[in-house]
């Protein structure tokens, strides 16, 4: 089989290799599909503390499949059956596993970091993932492609239930990338009144207002604040999303939000660009919220799963681009470029 290995920064080379063996607790799936994410990205530009130098590994963490094969001991799944991997693998003792936030477990596993992902034509599932629940099935009726959808979702899912966006809301979503678009989807389909998308691209802009995106704010052209300003009748946004790396951005918010308003710095700062000053006054006199959300539990992907097979949030739309295994440098570029939203390794 084919597979895509990183083996440094910059460093991603096609390989020829043999299907794994499973032991009789492990499950072997085709990969159907699986999304480039930005992490992905980030990995390939900077490594991964979980990926030691010397180590080669499988990225790729947004995955959908079908069981090819499936160990003696293991219950409850067959050949043939269509599923997706929650990409983290908590360890199911600690406070965060056992409160049901195996994001959060310290000593979290997770496929296309710890573990060989995506990127590659089979991919091995251990008896531990199978045990903590990280294989889900595919509802009826939902392609390879969306299910692989799901991951990115499940995390604005997360995001959507620390927010509460109730129908009333203006909802100003920062970045216009897929992560930004699922941004207003979900936000879309918790009723939200106004959704406002900024960027500094135009291309993904006019995108985000075929994807749902009511006011869409050039802000490399036009003054953000004052755009926001405008479209709430001077009040502020009910609920703001950072859906970019950008410092200032998170210190903008907070001048930006209504009374009460709620703030997610939903992207995570680049290394040494990670201490903000936040004019904590604003946070006193309008009782605002700031929080910050990542990842997903293993309910916050099954729930997205079923959004996606509802048609209510329409995953399609975000595929810009296929690419084979041995495409995936492609695949790669395309993401980086910004061209488009989801670029997808598939194999048939």
């Amino acid at each position: 089989m084919k597979a895509a290995y990183f083996y440094g920064v910059g460093d991603i080379r096609i390989e020829e290799v043999e299907i794994p063996k499973i032991s009789e607790d492990e499950i072997l799936i085709k990969v159907k599909s699986c999304a480039v994410c930005g992490t992905d990205l980030r990995i390939s530009k900077f490594g991964h503390f979980k990926i030691p130098q010397g180590t080669k590994r499988v990225l790729g963490h947004e995955i959908a499949g079908e069981i090819v094969e499936v160990g003696s001991k293991v219950k409850g799944y067959t050949v043939g059956m269509r599923v997706a991997t929650p990409p983290n693998i908590g360890c199911g003792t600690c406070p965060a596993c056992i409160q049901g936030f195996n994001q959060m477990c310290p000593d979290y596993e997770a496929f296309g970091i710890s573990l060989d992902g995506g990127f590659q034509e089979y991919m091995k599932i251990p008896a531990y993932a199978i045990k903590a629940g990280n294989v889900v099935k595919i509802p009826d009726g939902l392609s390879f492609e969306e299910a692989s959808i799901a991951e990115p979702l499940s995390c604005c899912y997360n995001s959507y239930k620390a927010l509460n966006t109730v129908p009333g809301d203006t909802v100003l979503v920062i970045g216009a990338g897929p992560i930004g678009a699922l941004h207003v989807m979900m936000n879309k389909l918790a009723g939200a009144t106004k959704v406002i998308a900024a960027d500094i691209s135009q291309d993904r802009l006019d995108e985000m207002k075929s994807l749902g995106a009511d006011v869409v704010v050039n802000s490399a052209q036009t003054d953000l604040a004052e755009a926001v300003k405008k479209e709430t009748n001077g009040a502020g946004a009910n609920v703001i999303i950072t859906a970019c790396s950008v410092p200032d951005l998170q210190r903008q918010a907070l001048e930006m939000a209504a009374v009460h308003g709620r703030i997610n710095f939903f992207g995570g700062l680049p290394k040494g660009k990670e201490e903000v000053t936040l004019n904590t006054n604003l946070i006193h006199y309008k009782e605002l919220i700031a929080l910050g959300t990542t990842g997903s539990s293993i309910s916050d992907y099954y729930k997205s799963l079923q959004i996606i097979a509802s048609g209510k949030v329409n995953a399609k739309a975000l595929v810009s681009a296929t690419f084979s295994v041995e495409d995936t440098v492609k695949a790669f570029e395309f993401a980086a470029a910004g061209k488009g939203m989801k670029a997808l390794v598939v194999s048939k």
